[in-house]
This record gives C-alpha cells, sequence and structure tokens, in this order.
C-alpha cells in the first residue's frame, strides 16, 4: 500500500526532495547531485541488522529514502547484516549490546523482507547477506583488514570515547563493527550509502576503507532520526516507544494517536508523503485533530485508504464515544480467576509487579468495572468486556 505521493514527476524536483526531505547530511553532495542528473544506475546501499523481528516506522524513513533512488533509476541494494547482527551495532549505545546468537538472526530476518517489501520495489532490489562475504574472511583477512584501521580512529567515535571517559567496558568485537560494515561496502560495490543519522561515523569508516583498496569512496546520506512515541528516544522495539510496520491497522491508527503533539511536524515531514503546504494546512487544525489527520496518513500508507477509514472509525468509537470495539480480540479465561491473573493473561504488560501497578492505578476494567485491588476474585461466564490500560480491549471466552 505504500505510496511516495509524489505529485510532480520532474527530474530535478525529485533529487531536490531526495537530497533535502528528511536528510541530516550528504556527503559528496556536489558530486551525488552531478551522479543522479547523469542518470546513472548508482548502486545505492542500505544495511540492516535484525535485531528483532520487527521493522518499525523509524525504519521506514530510510526505507522509503531508498525507495526515492529506485524511483531515479538507481540499484537498491538492501543488505541484511544477518553477520554483524550477532556482534550488535554499538552506535549510540551506553553499554555492550548482548549478542545474537545464529538462530536469533534467523528467526529475526523471516519477516523482513516482507515487511521492507510494503516500501521498496524488491523486484527490482539487490538483497544481500552479509555472512556470504564476512562469514568467509580468514585469520588472514582479518588482520589485513584491521591493518587499515588504527585504534585512535575508531575510538574516536562519539559512543566510544564516551563510554571510555565514563570508565565503562567496551568489549573488542564491538570495535570490529564498524569496520565490518565499511567492508560490506567494499564488497558490494557501492556508490552511496545511506540509513539513519547515528551511523555516520560507520559509513565515513567506508569512505576510508574503500579508498584505502584504492576504490573510488561511496558517497554519503544520512536521515534524520524519528523519535518514538515516548516522545525523547529513537524509536526502537526495544524501548517499547515503536509503530511496527507489521502493527494491524487499529494498532498503528491507535499508537500514533499517543505522539506526544511536540513531535507532530517530525512525524508528518518523516512518516507522509504529504507537501509542505499540506502538511502546515493540517497542523492549522487543533492538536487533535491535526493528530487524527496523522494517523490515518500513516495507516493508509501501509494498510490502504479504506483500512484506514476503518481504524478511525473504531478509534473515535472506542475512546472519543467511550464505546467497546465490536472486533475486540477474544480473551479465554477460567471460570475463576484473580484480576491480577486477567491483565497477566491479556499479555499488555511485560511482568506481574508492572500488572500489579496497572491495576492499583485504576488501568484494568472487567465489565466496566474499575478493579483496583490485584487480589480481587473474579467469576467469569463469557462475553464480559475487559479493558486493560487505555487501549487494549478484549471479549472474554470461558476456557
Amino acid at each position: 500500500m505504500f505510496n511516495m505521493e509524489s505529485k510532480d514527476s520532474n527530474r530535478e524536483t525529485k533529487i531536490e526532495r531526495l537530497l533535502s526531505r528528511s536528510v541530516e547530511e550528504v556527503a559528496d553532495k556536489a558530486h551525488l547531485v552531478e551522479a543522479l542528473r547523469s542518470g546513472k544506475k548508482l548502486r545505492v546501499k542500505l544495511g540492516i541488522d535484525p535485531t528483532s523481528p520487527d521493522l518499525h516506522l523509524g525504519h521506514a524513513v530510510v526505507l522509503g529514502k531508498l525507495r526515492e533512488f529506485q524511483d531515479l533509476g538507481c540499484v537498491a541494494i538492501l543488505l541484511i547484516g544477518d553477520f554483524t547482527a550477532q556482534i550488535g551495532d554499538p552506535s549510540g549505545r551506553d553499554k555492550t549490546r548482548p549478542p545474537l546468537t545464529a538462530a536469533e538472526v534467523k528467526e529475526n530476518m523471516r519477516k523482513y523482507l516482507e515487511q521492507a517489501g510494503k516500501i521498496l520495489d524488491l523486484k527490482k532490489a539487490e538483497i544481500v547477506y552479509n555472512s556470504s562475504w564476512l562469514g568467509k574472511l580468514s585469520t588472514a583477512d582479518i588482520v589485513k583488514l584491521m591493518s587499515k584501521v588504527s585504534l585512535q580512529q575508531v575510538i574516536e567515535r562519539e559512543d566510544f570515547a564516551r563510554r571510555l571517559s565514563d570508565h565503562q567496558s567496551i568489549q573488542m568485537h564491538e570495535l570490529f563493527y564498524p569496520l565490518l560494515v565499511a567492508y560490506d561496502s567494499i564488497a558490494v560495490k557501492a556508490d552511496v550509502e545511506m540509513g539513519g543519522a547515528d551511523q555516520l561515523f560507520n559509513f565515513l569508516m567506508g569512505r576510508s576503507l574503500m579508498e584505502k583498496f584504492e576504490m573510488k569512496p561511496q558517497d554519503i546520506l544520512t536521515t534524520t532520526l524519528l523519535v518514538g512515541t515516548d516522545g525523547e528516544r529513537k524509536m526502537s522495539k526495544s524501548l517499547g516507544n515503536y509503530i511496527g510496520l507489521s502493527d494491524s491497522a487499529n494498532d498503528m491508527f491507535g499508537k500514533t494517536m499517543s505522539v506526544s503533539d511536540a513531535m507532530m511536524r517530525a512525524y508528518f515531514e518523516l512518516t507522509t508523503g504529504l507537501n509542505e503546504k499540506e502538511i502546515k494546512d493540517i497542523l492549522k487544525f487543533s492538536p487533535r485533530d491535526a493528530k487524527v489527520a496523522l494517523a490515518f496518513e500513516i495507516t493508509k500508507r501501509y494498510h490502504g485508504e479504506a483500512a484506514a477509514k476503518k481504524a478511525q472509525e473504531s478509534f473515535e468509537k472506542t475512546f472519543s464515544r467511550h464505546e467497546f470495539p465490536t472486533d475486540a480480540p477474544k480473551l479465554k479465561l477460567p471460570k475463576k480467576i484473580s484480576a491480577l491473573d486477567v491483565v497477566v493473561a491479556a499479555g499488555v504488560t511485560k511482568s506481574k509487579s508492572e500488572a500489579r501497578r496497572l491495576i492499583e492505578q485504576g488501568g484494568f476494567e472487567f465489565n466496566e468495572k474499575n478493579i483496583k485491588n490485584p487480589l480481587e476474585m473474579i467469576s467469569v461466564v463469557g462475553g464480559e468486556n475487559v479493558r486493560v490500560g487505555k487501549k487494549s480491549f478484549f471479549r472474554v471466552v470461558v476456557r
């Protein structure tokens, strides 16, 4: 359902949009503009490490930018970092990321292409896995690779420097990550590498390494990072502040409605295809109406207009008119159960202690009755309505 929604087919306009909207930095911009104007089929690399099973709107920002390169006739290279995911990207980290096992990486990769296909034209893209070359490097190859980079170059990166000054541990394998990502560019013969702004160090390492291998250095494009629904940190599955590309239309709409008012302009620019005038006009609405328009645009982009309309209707019935959603999922419960165990069974909270706090704070209703005692026993007959938190609704079925 994803559509770039560009109304202007002029190549120069498309190049201007590509290199400006949602973009933090371009290097070498003059060289890249000239190459794009020439119509050359640039090889544009985007690497994604499968560190979780789902892609989210933060990934969609860079995937959308890669699609713009595709629409200009460039070759999109979607590089799945199945090897580097087992090391863990240290970018922006204040501690070592727990390494993933090969089995975890394989499971996470399972739906990546299906989700990326909502945005990219996968039939025209090159899908590559960096294990196919990194996994074959011998010890001699790795030593040769290491000889191209100094320790000073690596530890100058901001996150490493900060951890060193804070006397926090940096594991040796983390130092290899930028080097291996840089080698990826050599392996795929990238003309351009793109990704989030937090990846700039890795991309510059790629330029440096390519020159040392007597290759033409890649150009670089970095995109603005999308802040999560918490309004504070980069969107991340592990932080729970994400809107997933595989989310249902209702969930996508509902999660977008939780975005802070202060972040709405950024979300319109980064996650929709609306032009500047359209965005300005919408932002003149009340904050709530503007957010409804944002949620509709995002949901329409990934699920289509009909699904977006239904999601909006469902949201308004549930939250504006306080009606219980007719399509609430079923929750199987025994005939006698505590309030705490109902919330745990709903799977909305991450732990029993979190479930307990939610109940005590008034976030649990059973058949429109607000229950604040986690240990209160509930008799179940089936068909009851359950609300957990502000956005999770269930219809009870006796098991």
